[in-house]
């Protein structure tokens, strides 16, 4: 029988929403006093999706701001706080944006659902409009706000007025909460805007930020660090805490105590075993950390049906937009080390933390720091506690080991990340395949598919059959119509690639050689064989291009000669 029948806040990330209507809660308030006793001027907090911090920022916003209703905190960690609650509980001004729905596909776009998001804003403090102590001309550009009747400019220069507006109504500085601040920037660098939003974001957020008399403090969430970038430049009131950092380390996300806590409120604790396999593993400064997502969705489940089986509910909410364009850059080398993590091996690598958009494709490298920072590796954190060291410590000569933090991101990987890469690396290969074949480059498409053996091919996959079928699969193509044993002249080809656009094509006969000395004859053989059964006539009379190819095999090795008949 169960003893607690509160609902779980699945998808209600709104703090005041979570207290009033009786949703369980798992009390994360103390943060309110670190970040009292801690905080710099300008707060960024970097950890990955769906760990807790948009309601974390609502919290915050309930607590600081003027008129909050403070029985919400009541029998809360923060309410043993007294000095915190007396000095700052409902003493500030707040603005709160979150700018994780800013994901238009062209700047324009991206820009007018910006405009909804500040004249929502401008509507909540809509009093400010009948103000003694706020400019006229202030007011003026609230209206066009509020009306959407405004320009660009009075875009740019909102956030920092709304502030002026209530440091001057309330005689008080005004606290500042801005929610996945890099979701813009991160679209617009998807989607070919990038330099634009940069632009308008330097306006609008380095008003606001640098050298303000308005602002107390800010607090702003996101996956990426990106205090280099130029939207920050010249600010150097930036106190950063990202996931290798321990202050607020067990703030964001479930511990393990969070965990049994739930699990035995819902009469639940033989689950712990299950869940903790596949949502627990990532390691935040000096604590692990499950993904509280998921640890509340399987719990919901379990509540309907106590034999669910866990799965990977953080996939489908998670952006992969990023990983995704990083896999495009990857390589084989990547591909043997993804398989090593697959296989619950980690890997050594570099990870740079304040990557900027502008920098992160540049180097295929910077994979490993996109894949740790957004939350499908973590630390290997048996390396952390056998040296009882901080993630940041553990590191040597810059390099940090990684690794896949549980069952749920390795079903990711395997499901998602590795037919990515998959698709990925066939493309690059084939498009330098295809470079070669059609420039009858012979030494260099003889590496190529000599290295695609030794990456692939097995003892047991020594024949003709196997060389044939792989080759048909490496050069399948949209672009090209790819043809197996295909009838023409006086018999029938391996393989055929027609190019109809620009009239030409490719005819390659495979042949299997019974040891490396036999190469070079079965290869002018497989050459003779197409010249003897005239597979390119039907091509030559239509005056099409053709380019023929002798490729013979032996074990793991290859060796191809072409000729354009």
């Amino acid at each position: 029988m169960e003893r607690l029948r509160k609902r779980l806040p699945i998808g209600v990330d709104i703090f005041e929403k979570i207290i009033r209507e009786d949703y369980y809660y798992l009390d994360k308030t103390a943060f309110i006093s670190q970040l009292i006793n801690w905080h710099g001027e300008v707060n960024l907090f970097t950890r990955p999706r769906r760990f807790g911090k948009t309601l974390i920022m609502s919290m915050l916003k309930a607590f600081f701001e003027i008129g909050t209703d403070s029985t919400l905190f009541e029998g809360l960690a923060i309410s043993r706080d007294e000095r915190v609650c007396r000095d700052c509980q409902g003493k500030y001004p707040v603005v709160f944006l979150s700018l994780k729905s800013i994901e238009g596909n062209t700047f324009a776009e991206a820009i007018d659902m910006l405009t909804i998001l500040i004249s929502n804003e401008c509507k909540r403090l809509s009093y400010l409009l009948k103000s003694d102590f706020v400019e006229q001309s202030d007011k003026q550009a609230m209206q066009r706000l509020l009306d959407r009747k405004n320009d660009v400019a009075d875009l740019k220069s909102s956030l920092s007025m709304l502030m002026r507006m209530l440091h001057n109504h309330y005689k008080k500085q005004v606290i500042l909460l801005i929610d996945e601040y890099d979701v813009p920037l991160d679209k617009a660098n998807a989607r070919g805007y990038y330099d634009q939003m940069v632009s308008f974001l330097r306006g609008f957020l380095g008003e606001a930020f640098k050298t303000n008399p308005d602002l107390s403090f800010a607090v702003l969430t996101g996956c990426l660090r990106i205090s280099k970038e130029s939207i920050f430049s010249g600010l150097n009131n930036l106190l950063v805490d990202t996931v290798s950092d321990e202050r607020y380390d067990e703030y964001f996300g479930f511990t393990d105590s969070d965990v049994r806590k739930i699990l035995t409120d819902y009469d639940l604790p033989n689950a712990y075993g299950m869940l903790k396999e596949w949502y627990d593993g990532y390691h935040f400064g000096n604590t692990d950390v499950y993904c509280p997502w998921d640890v509340i969705c399987h719990c919901d489940k379990l509540r309907q049906n106590p034999n669910s089986y866990p799965r990977a509910y953080w996939d489908n909410t998670s952006s992969n937009e990023l990983v995704k364009r990083f896999i495009d850059l990857a390589d084989m080398a990547t591909r043997r080390e993804l398989e090593d993590l697959i296989a619950g091996r980690s890997v050594e690598k570099k990870i740079i933390e304040n990557l900027t958009y502008g920098e992160l494709e540049k180097d295929k490298d910077h994979l490993w720091s996109v894949l740790y920072i957004t939350g499908y590796l973590t630390v290997d954190k048996e390396e952390s506690k056998r040296n009882n060291k901080a993630i940041t410590d553990c590191a040597e000569n810059g390099m940090i080991k990684l690794r896949i933090p549980n069952k749920e991101v390795r079903e990711i990987f395997i499901g998602k990340i590795q037919k990515w890469f998959d698709e990925s690396v066939k493309g690059s290969i084939q498009t330098l395949l295809y470079e070669d074949l059609w420039n009858c480059h012979e030494q260099s498409l003889g590496q190529r598919i000599r290295s695609i053996l030794y990456d692939t091919i097995s003892y047991y996959d020594y024949h003709e059959n196997y060389y044939h079928a792989l080759l048909v699969g490496l050069l399948l193509n949209g672009s090209y119509r790819v043809r197996s044993n295909y009838e023409m002249g006086a018999g029938r080809s391996d393989i055929a690639v027609e190019d109809d656009r620009n009239r030409r094509v490719i005819i390659i006969e495979t042949k299997r050689s019974k040891d490396y000395d036999n190469l070079e004859e079965d290869c002018r053989a497989a050459l003779g064989q197409i010249e003897e059964k005239q597979y390119g006539l039907p091509y030559l009379k239509k005056k099409y291009r053709v380019i023929a190819y002798g490729i013979s095999f032996v074990e793991k090795e290859c060796l191809v000669k072409a000729k354009e008949l």
